[in-house]
């Protein structure tokens, strides 16, 4: 079953081979590393593992944190796509059909951004979904107080307009205009990870890419 770990760890040479060196230790194989974020000496990465049949996901966690200075933010079964050229691919895929490229785009989101679910939705249509992913919590109407938006931002997911459900499975919250302001592509993570900076940037950045194909 493969797994996506995220770790914090000191951004030095060696410290992410001596991860690999202990996560292979306890037989986890290692599909892909992704770098999210370098700050302040701190390196966020994101790791796709394939842990054999048996094994429970807290064995990463141990694993990881043998190594000094390295914290695990999260473990989660991943099913995602590996391949490296996601986000052009998305947008050939939308550019290649626009009527439907809403739908296309916002199925294609998660799988990118890594995260469990993506919704669009708009001021002008009354809260009123436009597009979902397939894993897509199942609403109709939603509150929007945080639009008109102006830039990508992270959302805090304990606030009253968020649904309960989402506050009970510790959602973690992304969105970012979609072409105009009041048009909002609202991306969640439950049970987290919390969205790092550079990853909501990459999100303004793709979607800034689509909404020029997208009709209004």
């Amino acid at each position: 079953m493969s797994f996506l770990i995220r770790v914090q760890l000191p951004d030095s040479p060696g410290t992410l081979g001596a991860v690999a060196t202990a996560l292979g230790a306890i037989g986890a194989d290692i599909l892909s590393v992704d770098v999210v974020e370098r700050v302040g000496g701190v390196a966020i990465d994101d790791l796709v593992v394939e842990l054999p049949g048996g094994r429970l996901p807290d064995v990463l966690i141990t694993a990881a944190e043998s190594i000094e200075g390295v914290e695990v933010d999260a473990v989660r079964p991943y099913a995602g796509v590996l391949d490296t050229h996601r986000e052009l691919e998305l947008v050939e895929d939308v550019a290649a059909e626009p009527k439907n490229g809403l739908a296309i785009f916002t199925e294609g989101v998660p799988k990118i951004v890594r995260a469990g679910w993506a919704l669009v939705v708009g001021t002008d249509s009354g809260g009123a979904k436009l597009a979902a992913s397939t894993a897509a919590p199942n609403i109709e109407r939603l509150e929007l107080p945080f639009m008109p938006l102006a830039r990508a931002t992270v959302l805090d997911g304990e606030e009253s307009w968020v649904p309960d459900t989402w506050r009970e499975l510790g959602t973690e919250l992304a969105a970012t205009p979609l072409g105009k302001p009041d048009r909002v592509l609202l991306v969640g993570r439950p049970g987290g990870p919390m969205f790092r900076a550079a990853e909501v940037a990459r999100l303004a950045h793709l979607a800034g890419i689509v909404a020029v194909v997208l009709p209004d």
